[in-house]
């Protein structure tokens, strides 16, 4: 849980630590509510997509940003409450598929750019792609060549491993331990306070 915590609190554009802070309160709130002991809670694309959208165009702040948080998770405590959920049964499995098929397609494109080693442009989906052909000139080749090992490693990962050792975490340890001792010049997500 923690690399995609770390990435998607990149993706949000909250940077590193606010996925770190959001996966603790996450797991916190999900084992204090949660409703089976062998609940897995984590952060998740469809929120970093939602996240990243309250950031670009509403949230001014920090605060901001958590304010709009707090308030939509009054709102599914409220639908929750009120049984409103239930109407989710009458949705299209279509529709379904669709929203995570353009969750996903966004996640992939709001990663482009760092993966290709450029400064990540402003702004939306839009904004990114409009991006692609000034990121690929620009290339930093050992920044992409971590990325492709980390993606090898998390497509290939032996699945007998993966119950003792997960890829993403196999591929964040390699990938940081490559660039840490070969290749110095490969940029990082920054420092996360020890303190917290």
């Amino acid at each position: 849980m923690l690399p995609m915590a770390l990435a998607f609190g990149v993706a949000s554009g909250l940077g590193p630590l606010a996925g770190l802070y959001g996966a603790i309160a996450v797991g916190f709130f999900a084992a204090l509510f949660g409703g089976t002991p062998a609940q897995i809670s984590g952060p998740t694309g469809p929120m970093t997509v939602a996240m990243t959208a309250i950031v670009t165009i509403y949230a001014d702040s920090l605060a901001s940003a958590f304010t709009i948080v707090m308030l939509a998770g009054v709102i599914q405590i409220f639908l929750g409450l009120s049984r409103l959920g239930s109407f989710i049964q009458y949705t299209s499995y279509s529709v379904i598929a669709g929203f995570l098929t353009g969750i996903g397609l966004i996640i992939i494109v709001l990663h482009i750019n760092p993966w290709l080693g450029v400064e990540v442009a402003s702004g939306g989906v839009v904004q990114q792609v409009a991006t692609w052909g000034n990121a690929i000139v620009n290339i930093q080749w050992q920044d992409f060549a971590v990325g492709v090992i980390a993606l090898v490693i998390c497509f290939f990962w032996p699945k007998k491993l993966r119950n003792y050792l997960p890829a993403p975490l196999v591929a964040m340890t390699v990938g940081t331990l490559i660039a840490l001792f070969f290749l110095p010049d490969v940029k990082t997500i920054g420092s996360i306070p020890s303190g917290m």
